[in-house]
């Protein structure tokens, strides 16, 4: 259901005519005749506008508005529609009785969860590297399965917000009435640095974040693993030379 404030819009139908070449002439390349039915919804049903809308070469020319009750001219061109329209009572009767359809329409969609259906997002990190010679890290941030469409994303490094080598995918929609979106960020990790994916969603009380920490490779493990070894040999190597001179002097002074 739509909260107190919050502006919804339903499209009823579309209708659209290319006409046929008379008299051997084809037509204009460009034209089109549409028609289309809107339903606006503020606060639920308590303010309901019913829009009949027509277009003529992708140009919008007239229109019946409810809030005003009748057919008004958009252009030039659709003047004398409206005033045709306009005089004739059933035309203007049956229009009118739309306002009721929209609101028909909207309880139908409410009961089956359509309008206010709210699906959180799940969000995961993966990296990969498109060039196993170059240093740059590709890490893509996956948010899937969320419904309405509108989502945020952001990558953060440090806590900071990271805007070079970002780049947004085209949200994409699921078999099950979801959606799913991709942001990439192609960086150089270094040991220690944290990236954090940020998602922010209608159907979260606060946004989702998800973090990603570069692992060292092989050789630089067994580099660490042989530098600690290292250190602990020369440390036993000390203790042992030490206990050795410290026994010696002893002796002497005996």
């Amino acid at each position: 259901m739509s909260s107190a404030g919050v502006h919804l819009l339903l499209l009823m139908g579309l209708m659209s005519q290319i006409p046929r070449s008379e008299g051997g002439k084809e037509p204009l390349a460009h034209f089109l005749y549409q028609s289309k039915m809107e339903c606006h919804f503020l606060n639920g049903t308590q303010r309901v506008q019913f829009l009949y809308r027509f277009f003529y070469d992708r140009q919008e020319f007239v229109r019946f508005d409810s809030n005003l009750g009748k057919f008004v001219a958009v252009t030039e061109l659709g003047q004398v529609s409206a005033d045709t329209w306009n005089r004739d009572k059933d035309i203007l009767q049956e229009v009118r009785d739309r306002v009721g359809i929209c609101r028909y329409n909207y309880g139908v969609l409410q009961r089956h969860s359509v309008i206010g259906r709210r699906a959180k997002p799940t969000v995961t990190i993966s990296p990969t590297k498109m060039d196993p010679a170059s240093p740059n890290t590709i890490l893509l941030c996956t948010a899937t399965g969320f419904y309405p469409v509108e989502i945020e994303g952001q990558w953060l490094k440090n806590g900071r917000p990271e805007e070079e080598g970002v780049a947004f995918g085209e949200v994409l929609q699921n078999g099950d009435w979801t959606y799913q979106l991709q942001v990439m960020l192609e960086t150089q990790p270094q040991w220690g640095d944290i990236y954090a994916c940020k998602v922010g969603h209608a159907s979260l009380e606060a946004p989702i974040t998800v973090q990603w920490e570069p692992h060292s490779s092989n050789s630089a493990r067994s580099k660490l693993w042989t530098g600690i070894m290292g250190a602990v040999i020369g440390v036993i190597f000390l203790a042992v030379g030490l206990f050795s001179y410290l026994k010696s002097k002893k002796a002497l002074m005996s």
